[in-house]
């Protein structure tokens, strides 16, 4: 693999289980992975700057919605950059795997669905976030949040040429809800759309009475070109949810559809899945190292350090776990500090953009992220994300500061490097050595 992240694989399906759950009720989607940010090692700088940016949007709408559907502020938000922006205002059958797909418009991890009676078949973006795709308003009302489903409808503009329509008046279960959402982007765009109920199921588990958002607006960002997926489907919890209804593994879970309320990503350069209603045990080394859920929402846990060369840079953290994030992400003053225990690091905002930093590319560091008691290794090839420039001696570095807030964001930089299990019954989210 070159130098630089590759973002977006082919992950074949392996039907296998993990320990006590029977391999017939397996559930797995398999997921696919292209360059996003870095050809033949050279840094997409354009790309980069991008995806920050709207990693930032959708936290700050993930809040707003946290805010609407519970009646309070999520408490990462408190005093943060959202607080600030928004001037403090409101604003047990079964269980598989799917492949998955990683595009080369960003941290797009997905797999197939159907929908609708008869079903019909989509591609989804799988995010236990929200993908990033574009920029949202801060004065939209509503925002497609990281628990949501939606597809482009069949009225939908020509920014959804290419992709595969939902017909909500061909689905024989699909019933409106009376119910709008909409989303302003950065480039001046919208998604917009009404939300439904309809059945959805996912390698042969099936949701029957699902909330699911017919676009009738798609952004440029969503165009086939940029995000070969159909549509997205969230995996945190319902309370980000901006349609305020119980997300897609929630109601297979509380329809009796799945053997575990667990699912786990793989998310490799080689190869992966997504496993529904349950882990697989073939994928990961060892046992899970298991660490509680601080905060429903997104999957929020306490990181207890992040390391370089062995010791300790930062430590007592929270951290959301996000597939649909490409990068590590923590607070100015936390990733200054850790750069600063990297020989030959250098702040990189005059040549790649604010909140980014270099490391000497012929000694990239040995890093790693701890949870629990355990301290998971980030590759080198994970963490390098190419070269400033081509010949350039300074490579761009995976993690990178951005004032969320105090907390820190874990995306793809280090999910690559671990089997991770998402556990809604318990509460926790587990990580594990990859096989």
């Amino acid at each position: 693999m070159v130098p630089g992240i590759l973002f977006g694989l082919v992950l074949l399906p392996v039907l296998a289980s993990a320990a006590a759950i029977p391999s017939n009720n397996v559930t797995k989607i398999a997921l696919n992975r292209n360059v996003l940010f870095s050809n033949s090692g050279v840094a997409n700088i354009p790309a980069l700057r991008q995806h920050l940016g709207n990693v930032v949007n959708k936290y700050q709408h993930g809040f707003s919605n946290f805010q609407k559907n519970t009646g309070h502020p999520h408490p990462l938000s408190v005093g943060s950059f959202f607080r600030h922006l928004f001037g403090g205002h409101r604003l047990k059958r079964a269980e598989g795997n799917v492949p998955l797909s990683n595009f080369q418009s960003g941290a797009v991890w997905s797999g197939a669905i159907s929908v609708g009676t008869p079903p019909v078949t989509y591609t989804v973006d799988f995010d236990t976030g929200r993908r990033a795709v574009a920029q949202q308003s801060i004065y939209s009302n509503n925002s497609v949040g990281s628990s949501d489903l939606f597809l482009p409808g069949a009225n939908c503009d020509s920014t959804c040429a290419g992709h595969t329509l939902y017909n909500t008046a061909s689905s024989s279960t699909a019933v409106d809800q009376g119910q709008t959402f909409s989303l302003a982007f950065g480039d001046g765009s919208s998604v917009t759309g009404e939300v439904f109920v309809d059945t959805v199921t996912i390698s042969g588990l099936t949701a029957t009475g699902q909330a699911v958002g017919a676009a009738n607006q798609y952004s440029s960002s969503f165009e086939v070109s940029q995000f070969p997926a159909d549509g997205l489907m969230g995996m945190a919890f319902q309370s980000i949810s901006a349609f305020d209804q119980s997300p897609v593994f929630q109601t297979l879970i509380n329809q009796g559809q799945t053997t575990s309320p667990v699912f786990g990503f793989s998310l490799t350069s080689t190869g992966g899945e997504l496993t529904i209603g349950g882990v697989d045990g073939t994928q990961f080394a060892g046992t899970l190292t298991q660490v509680p859920v601080t905060q429903q929402g997104y999957w929020q846990v306490d990181l207890a350090a992040v390391n370089v060369n062995g010791q300790a840079t930062v430590t007592g953290v929270s951290a959301i776990i996000d597939t649909g994030t490409s990068l590590v992400l923590g607070n100015t003053a936390n990733v200054a500090q850790f750069y600063a225990a990297i020989p030959g690091s250098a702040d990189a905002t005059s040549t790649v953009g604010a909140g980014f930093f270099t490391v000497p590319c012929a000694s990239i560091p040995s890093v790693s992220l701890t949870f629990g008691s355990t301290a998971f290794p980030i590759s080198a090839d994970t963490f390098n994300l190419g070269q400033v420039s081509a010949g350039s001696a300074d490579c761009v570095g995976g993690m990178v500061a951005s004032d969320l807030g105090s907390f820190w964001v874990a995306g793809d930089v280090f999910l690559q490097n671990v089997y991770t299990s998402f556990d809604m019954g318990n509460n926790q989210v587990g990580f594990a050595a990859l096989a």
